[in-house]
């Protein structure tokens, strides 16, 4: 089948019973050069380790490399529930080897902060695919990140059916690669959906793409006055990986 996932995709999360997933996207503002540095270490060697021995995994980092963009850093982080989602802080508190190891960053005064401020959305992972995936492993590796606003809270929901309903078997058809797709529970510019995808470069980008807006299967959908006027605004970043993202 043309584009279908590569043989290394894996889906996370253990047992048959497949709950699905919270992911916790963040936005991290970042400050100079030195201080984005001292960033990525600590989310490497300090954080990134934490997370998963709560059970996050795997953890993403990325930094943009198409659209629009201040000096930033997304961090994805899957939980298996909203209770990992709620304890998170606490857990973190209490682990001793994350407090030891990131002292020198998490004790920064307010004179010298490592980032100007973090946001955060919470998702919830969709019925159509319910655990995060890794479809590309390769070095070079690039991600899609996409941001779906909707007019209403029902134009939303209709959006999302659209993706359970087919969308998203024809993005696999076609080689698009998904991670993850998650209906946005908290954040900003609600109503909206989060997904993102994964591509061995922006070659194999465009021709999926080229051949999602040519599929039969997608023109039949598109055409179903059901699903009309549910988007009303697109956000597309492309992004790279951090040399730590698990993703």
């Amino acid at each position: 089948m043309l584009g279908a996932p590569l043989a290394h995709t894996v889906a996370f999360g253990s047992g048959s019973s497949m709950v699905p997933q919270y992911f916790e996207l963040r936005r991290y503002h970042l400050l100079n050069n030195s201080k984005q540095n001292a960033l990525h270490e600590f989310l490497g060697e300090v954080a990134v380790p934490a997370y998963n021995r709560l059970g996050i995994e795997p953890v993403g980092g990325f930094s943009v490399a198409y659209g629009p963009n201040r000096p930033s850093v997304y961090v994805l982080l899957p939980h298996p529930s909203l209770e990992s989602v709620e304890t998170l802080r606490r857990r973190l508190a209490a682990d001793d080897e994350y407090v030891r190891a990131g002292a020198s960053f998490l004790e920064r005064s307010m004179a010298d902060p490592g980032y100007v401020r973090y946001e955060s959305s919470l998702l919830k992972a969709f019925d159509g695919m319910e655990r995060i995936e890794t479809p590309v492993g390769t070095d070079g590796r690039l991600f899609e990140l996409r941001f779906y606003e909707s007019p209403t809270d029902e134009a939303a929901l209709r959006k999302i059916e659209m993706f359970n309903n087919g969308e998203i078997s024809i993005f696999r058809e076609v080689g698009l690669h998904p991670v993850f797709f998650g209906e946005s529970l908290i954040g900003d510019q609600l109503p909206n959906l989060t997904y993102m995808l994964a591509f061995e470069n922006m070659a194999e980008r465009d021709a999926a793409w080229d051949r999602f807006r040519a599929h039969p299967d997608w023109a039949e959908l598109s055409a179903n006055p059901y699903y009309a006027e549910t988007v009303s605004a697109i956000s597309d970043f492309i992004l790279r990986p951090t040399v730590y993202s698990q993703i």
